[in-house]
């Protein structure tokens, strides 16, 4: 097994704290959103088995059945399927959904065709490949999370009393479901900008005289992003909290938001983002409307399974990843972690120790598929992996 280096991702809504205070460093009063570990090949992590410091994704590309274990890389080719990330939202993340993996194919092909570069600003699929994920709570955690019933976001926008929102509430309460909600979404996203803006600063005021979490979740929003169409969008979907150890599991077209907070995510290997508003970045209005699921979800809030072996797991329908955490105590047994499938092992407390390798917070080894393998010592451990 190796030892994994791995890139911080400076996005401008990254906490300047959450990710240092984790790994014991001094913060540098920068952002640092994003911890990739993986193989992807924007920021894959690097090892070294004695020759130099290479990336993972060469090493898997060199001997992909060894690494990945031939029943991977039937199901999902010569590259590791899943990335897993710390995640540290200092401010709102932008409001997205992702593809199912027929659209993003047909979506990045469509873009090939028309020629436009994979790095442009206005691409939006950069490979064919859906992106479901879940992300789980290390602090106090907050999100947007699918639509809320239309009369519930209806009851919402209401209670701001701001005169502008009122067509919006009609539409909700006159229309069947799917049509009220792809409606009013597509109204706020295409409304005059000036227009939009004055109604954001209403709506923001009217959100901090009501208080209470949600509507200061919205008030958050409008005070990171004044005047974005993406705060009235975030109004009509879930506002979630998660506590440390509770999890979400988001799949295709379903519109989100993380608002602050520290997490593990794991997810399918993809960068395809499809986005609804608070970014400066690109919003594909039409193509956004296309990949939309436009029906009422329950946010579920998972809790992980626990296992005989002391194994926690996150069920998922994905076979792509498969997320699981150990959470041991002082003078417990060794736990079995060979798999015939590739694994990340992550530290998040304590001082575990994975196949000999003792792991401080935040540190990780890629485990290659069959490779004997035992966790041991005390702390608190995630294990990423694909089901078998």
């Amino acid at each position: 097994m190796d030892r994994l280096t791995n890139t911080i991702r400076p996005y401008a809504w990254g906490s300047t704290t959450l990710i240092p205070e984790l790994l014991g460093t001094t913060p540098t009063n920068e952002p640092q959103a994003e911890m990739w570990m993986g193989a992807h090949p924007v920021a894959p992590s690097r090892l070294d088995r004695g020759a130099g410091r290479t990336s993972l994704s060469d090493v898997i590309a060199t001997d992909p059945a060894a690494e990945l274990g031939r029943a991977t890389l039937a199901r999902f080719g010569p590259r590791l399927p899943f990335l897993l990330k710390l995640l540290a939202a200092g401010a709102p993340i932008s409001l997205q959904v992702h593809p199912d993996l027929a659209q993003a194919k047909e979506g990045y092909e469509a873009e090939e065709r028309a020629g436009v570069p994979i790095d442009a600003p206005h691409r939006n699929y950069k490979d064919t490949n859906h992106k479901p994920e879940l992300i789980c709570a290390l602090t106090p955690f907050e999100g947007l999370c699918g639509f809320r019933t239309p009369e519930d976001a209806a009851q919402t926008l209401a209670a701001l009393d701001v005169d502008s929102l009122k067509p919006y509430v009609d539409l909700l309460r006159a229309h069947p479901v799917e049509a009220a909600l792809r409606e009013v979404l597509t109204a706020v996203l295409t409304a005059d900008h000036d227009e939009m803006a004055a109604t954001v600063t209403e709506a923001a005021a009217a959100c901090a005289h009501l208080g209470g979490a949600q509507y200061t979740a919205y008030a958050s929003l409008a005070h990171h992003y004044p005047g974005d169409p993406g705060v009235i969008a975030g109004m009509l979907l879930n506002h979630v909290q998660l506590q440390p150890g509770e999890a979400l599991f988001l799949g295709a077209g379903v519109p989100h938001a993380y608002l602050g907070g520290l997490g593990v995510e794991i997810m399918a290997n993809s960068d395809n983002v499809l986005r609804c508003g608070l970014t400066p970045k690109h919003v594909d209005v039409p193509e956004l409307l296309r990949v939309v699921r436009f029906e009422p979800t329950e946010p579920g809030v998972l809790r992980p399974e626990a296992s005989a072996a002391g194994e926690e797991l996150y069920e998922t329908p994905i076979d792509e990843f498969r997320l699981s955490r150990f959470v041991r105590a002082e003078g417990a047994a060794p736990a079995e972690l060979t798999a015939p499938t590739p694994q990340i092992v992550l530290c998040t407390a304590g001082s575990p120790s994975v196949g000999g390798l003792t792991l401080a917070p935040g540190e990780s080894v890629f485990v290659p598929a069959e490779e004997m393998t035992e966790l041991s010592g005390t702390g608190t451990v995630f294990r990423a992996t694909v089901v078998a």
